[in-house]
Formats: structure tokens, C-alpha cells, sequence
């Protein structure tokens, strides 16, 4: 399967309305990703000629931020919490089965463009460790069995 078609008349649209503005750089950044669910690399010269940058600069702040991406990602982005409150409740076996039931490793993508599982750092969330999050969605107290009661719920929508 295929990453949705990207409507290249609204991103120009979007890249026009920064233009001349470097300040603009993340909030362009941040409305090219939530229209076309990631930042198409094609679109990173454009930027930088509208804001009078590099086109490295531009690439170097999408690669800085990890909330930027610049390939498409699943429908459900899956974050699984490795923080040290979490490592210690279990994060790490929670990982491990989202990657076999889910038949993916960290930073992949499914071919169906359903799920993208990452893994960060801290989501801030230590009191109900082991945490993740499905899009913006927090669950914590995770166990193998709501894990993949999760996993069912999403896997149908």
C-alpha cells in the first residue's frame, strides 16, 4: 500500500503564507506535517526559498525535532515510554510484544501505513508506568494483556 497522495496546491499554499518570515520556520514545519502527515523531502527547497534560508538549515531543524518526520507514518503512531520510572515497571517487555504482535521494530512503519512504533525518552507520565502513547493518547499500567487489548482496539478502526 501506498502513503496517501499529498496535495502539493495546499502545501504551496501553506509555504506562502510564511513567506519571508524565518521566525515561521517551525509553525510552517508543523502545518506541512499535520496536512500531509509528515514533511515530504521535496518540500524542504520551496521552504527555504520562501523564508530566504539554507536548505540545509531547514533540514536541519526537521532532523533536530523529533516530532518531525520526513516519512510517512502509520495512521496510529505507537510511543512507548523508556523513561527510568517505566524501564523499571516493564516498558521494555511492552515493547517487545507490540513488536511481535505487531511484526515491527522500533522506527518502522506497517505496509498498511497503520502503525509506526517509536520509542521516546520521557512521556512525562512516570505515576502510571509502564506508558504509552497511541497518537496523543496516554495509557499507562500497562500489561501484556492490555497491551494487546489496545493493539485489538486500533487494529479494528
Amino acid at each position: 500500500m501506498k502513503p496517501p497522495e499529498i496535495d502539493w496546491d495546499q502545501i504551496y499554499g501553506i509555504i506562502e503564507k510564511y513567506k519571508g518570515e524565518k521566525w515561521g520556520l517551525i509553525p510552517l514545519l508543523q502545518e506541512v506535517q499535520e496536512h500531509a502527515g509528515y514533511i515530504p523531502p521535496e518540500s524542504i527547497d520551496p521552504i527555504a526559498e520562501a523564508l530566504n534560508l539554507y536548505p540545509a538549515e531547514v533540514q536541519g531543524v526537521i532532523t533536530f525535532y523529533s516530532g518531525f518526520a520526513l516519512e510517512p507514518k502509520g495512521k496510529y503512531v505507537l510511543r512507548v515510554c523508556r523513561g527510568t520510572a517505566c524501564h523499571v515497571k516493564g516498558s521494555r517487555s511492552v515493547l517487545r510484544l507490540m513488536q511481535k504482535e505487531l511484526e515491527l521494530k522500533e522506527g518502522e512503519t506497517s505496509p498498511d501505513y497503520q502503525f509506526t512504533l517509536e520509542t521516546v525518552a520521557c512521556l512525562g507520565a512516570c505515576f502510571l508506568a509502564p506508558t504509552m502513547m497511541i497518537n496523543r493518547d496516554y495509557f499507562g499500567k500497562l500489561s501484556p494483556t492490555k497491551v494487546s487489548s489496545l493493539l485489538g482496539e486500533y487494529q479494528k478502526k
